[in-house]
């Protein structure tokens, strides 16, 4: 069986996700064959598997840094809030139900079978597994039914180190009073605190150190510097949608819906020179982009009405009058139709009207789509015409079907081994597709931003896109130097040795 270190965090945002990539991407480079392991996720960013299962992005990035294939095994349960109080819940990759905090709190331990079969399996496969927890480990009102602090930590027989963030200010407090709510054999099992997004001189900070280090009787692995890496972070907590920056020669805006998903589909474009990338959740602060991009939602019907609420579809209308682009994706190309029905209660319940500027019908239904596609774009019209033929890859994850029999059909796509089947509308300069990555290859972006230079009258001679992968690698990297650089790293192998 594998040896484990489980990264624990003193609050949400502490910085686990990236800490537990950046310890993944030591020991591939170090010569281990490692994965990461989260047993519940609350997320609304999610991926499909190539076996078509569900699982949160998050452990796909950990995965991508430890050079391993996602796999559910790395986050046997997923949650996808619908609501402020309920959840889809997902086992295994599969939807098991939708239920209230309330009822899935009832149910949680009845799903420590399938977390343990799902460690157990990869543990048999890897020679290092990075466990990450969630929230606080010190949230005394739910320790009851933890599956995914310190009972997984026991479970796992898993050294801990504890991650404080010290950005926010208050981090020596809120370790020792993490430490001072854990039990005996819980504060045993922490084996190390590392200090996270420290901005400064180091020197100062010692004293405190070692104070901290006397009080809770445990070494200080390491300070680690506020890093500025451009890698997928926890959707909720994501500083993307409160980043500001100077204005590019082009200016995307997303709207940031309430249950918006899946945006790390704008992550190409936002990585490419002379590119903003705005997220926006008022009219006032719309502006005057050159492209409208609606992003995926896990309520679509409620997100369009909060839309139609707070004016910005109205603002949407105007823009696409005026002959400038909009493009969705999954719920955002859902929105762009005329009615939206949902006969099962699947969402919202009911029928409305879309947005109507796509001759498209879209009824949700109680099977979820989950698939990885290819596909190429057809005879694409308006703006973005230069999309034409051009491939692309992805992945599909939706509750509804929405009818194509009249208009510009976007794309063909394919499943592995499947015949084609269209995907996705184009009228005008409105554009909308089920596939989430549709941008990710070079090509796509690169045409995009292109023609949004030309409509400008700018040119496009020096538009530069972006190796995804490749980019990944290099962010990666840098991750992993920076927790070299600034951890013990004895100590850390030590702790692994040594285990619990």
């Amino acid at each position: 069986m594998a040896k484990a270190i489980m990264i624990q965090g003193t609050m949400s945002n502490a910085g686990k996700s990236l800490v537990a990539a950046g310890l993944c991407r030591i020991f591939k480079q170090d010569g281990y064959k490692v994965a990461p392991f989260k047993a519940q996720n609350m997320a609304l960013n999610s991926f499909i598997t190539r076996e078509g299962l569900e699982m949160g992005r998050a452990q796909v990035t950990q995965a991508e840094a430890a050079g391993v294939e996602p796999s559910v095994l790395m986050n046997p349960i997923l949650l996808k809030p619908t609501n402020d109080t309920s959840s889809q819940v997902i086992v295994n990759g599969e939807v098991m139900d939708n239920l209230s905090a309330a009822d899935y709190y009832k149910r949680k331990r009845d799903l420590v079978a399938a977390v343990k079969d799902s460690y157990d399996k990869l543990a048999a496969e890897h020679d290092i597994i990075v466990l990450e927890g969630a929230g606080s480990p010190a949230e005394i009102n739910l320790k009851e039914n933890d599956i995914v602090n310190m009972y997984m930590a026991k479970l796992a027989k898993a050294p801990v180190l504890l991650v404080g963030d010290i950005d926010r200010g208050g981090v020596f407090a809120s370790i020792v009073g993490t430490m001072q709510l854990f039990e005996p054999e819980e504060r045993e099992l922490v084996k190390g605190i590392l200090i996270n997004k420290f901005r400064g001189d180091r020197s100062i900070l010692q004293l405190g150190l070692d104070q901290l280090s006397e009080i809770i009787q445990k070494p200080i692995a390491g300070v680690i510097p506020y890093m500025h890496l451009d890698i997928d972070d926890e959707d909720s907590l994501t500083e993307r949608f409160t980043r500001k920056g100077e204005a590019g020669l082009v200016d995307l805006a997303v709207i940031r819906v309430p249950r918006i998903s899946n945006f790390t589909d704008f992550n190409v474009l936002e990585s490419m020179p002379g590119v903003t990338v705005r997220y926006v959740d008022s009219a006032a602060a719309l502006g005057d982009p050159d492209l409208i991009l609606l992003p995926g939602t896990k309520n679509t019907m409620a997100d369009l009405l909060w839309m139609r609420q707070n004016g910005l579809e109205s603002c949407i209308h105007k823009h696409a009058a005026a002959g400038k682009p909009v493009f969705g994706i999954c719920g955002g190309y859902q929105m762009l139709g005329r009615v939206l029905k949902d006969p099962h209660g699947v969402e919202h319940g009911g029928e409305m009207a879309g947005i109507g500027l796509l001759p498209s019908v879209t009824v949700f239904e109680e099977e979820k789509t989950r698939t990885r596609v290819t596909g190429t774009f057809r005879g694409v019209e308006g703006i973005f015409s230069g999309l034409s033929g051009i491939d692309f890859e992805g992945y599909e994850i939706h509750m509804g079907t929405s009818s194509l029999e009249e208009g510009n059909v976007l794309a063909d796509i394919a499943e592995d081994g499947a015949p084609a089947k269209a995907d996705g509308l184009n009228s005008g300069n409105v554009y909308g597709s089920y596939v989430h990555g549709i941008f990710d290859r070079e090509e796509v972006a690169k045409s995009i931003i292109s023609a949004l230079l030309r409509a400008k009258g700018l040119s496009d001679e020096d538009v530069v896109s972006t190796d995804m992968a490749a980019y990944k690698e290099q962010q990666y990297d840098l991750l992993a130097d920076g927790i070299r650089r600034n951890m013990d790293m004895d100590l850390l192998y030590r702790i692994v040795e040594q285990g619990a």
